[in-house]
């Protein structure tokens, strides 16, 4: 077994590929594991390719999980400095280049108020995307445009500071190994620690009660978290409907629609 996995552009990079793709990939990788975070090991990296230690396939277990709701909590309690504030270094530098999730280009715009950072930089940059891509309907984008409203005037904003979240955690990059959970590929940066627990909840990931459980034990969730899972899936969903298909832009009105419904009472 080859002890490296090696990821390239044409592999998995933008289209027409970007000097930052990598750099941020690993700067984010970097920023979590700092916190303590189970992530994968960067061997090396350039504009080109990254290379990280090839992991070893385990079994998804009820205490695996609940370690790791137990670790991902340590990790968003590390905070960030605001909301949208991209990975530091270890001397605190702020990377300075190019965020993704997956392909597709992430803000590091920073923001004091959750919702005004949530609306204007996670949800509404992706709108226009999708309904140009023929994946949004103009009814849907009015019920999106209507929840960021009601979301960037603060109707969901709380007393939790900034957590340094993984801020790509679909259970595509939650990976199993016989030492417990190994996080990959992240879009790291200042956030909502919901956000990240919402992202898992989307596409579904092995023992997710025992995750929350377990994050729990750690640092107990502001009540009412499920009310507001459609609140905090609007970001991914945005994403996907910018580039996935018109399944996408579906579920995005759904949950705007349940957002802005919760937020009206």
């Amino acid at each position: 077994m080859s002890p490296a996995f090696v990821k390239t552009l044409r592999d998995s990079g933008p289209p027409g590929g970007h000097p930052d793709f990598f750099a941020a990939e690993a700067a984010g990788l970097r920023w979590l594991r700092d916190a303590g975070a189970p992530v994968v090991q960067v061997i090396s990296f350039d504009e080109h390719a990254i290379e990280l230690e090839r992991l070893e396939v385990g079994r998804p277990t009820p205490g695996a999980a609940r370690d790791f709701g137990a670790a991902l909590a340590r990790i968003h309690d590390a905070g960030a400095p605001h909301f949208g504030s991209p990975p530091a270094g270890p001397d605190g530098t702020p990377f300075s280049g190019q965020l993704f999730i997956g392909r597709r280009p992430l803000s590091s715009v920073e923001y004091r108020s959750w919702g005004e950072f949530y609306a204007h930089e996670r949800v509404e940059p992706y709108l226009v995307i999708a309904r140009e891509a023929g994946n949004l309907t103009a009814a849907d984008e009015v019920a999106v445009r209507d929840a960021c409203a009601l979301i960037a005037d603060g109707v969901f904003d709380d007393d939790e500071g900034p957590a340094r979240i993984h801020g790509d955690l679909w259970n595509g990059n939650v990976m199993w190994t016989p030492a417990g959970v190994v996080m990959i590929d992240p879009a790291a940066h200042g956030g909502h620690r919901e956000t990240d627990l919402a992202m898992l909840a989307l596409f579904g990931c092995p023992h997710l009660d025992a995750i929350v459980d377990g994050y729990q034990d750690v640092h107990p969730l502001v009540a009412g978290r499920t009310d507001r899972v459609a609140v905090h899936q609007l970001h991914p969903l945005a994403v996907h409907a910018a580039g996935h298909g018109p399944g996408y832009g579906s579920s995005l009105g759904r949950a705007a629609r349940a957002a802005s419904a919760l937020a009206r009472g």
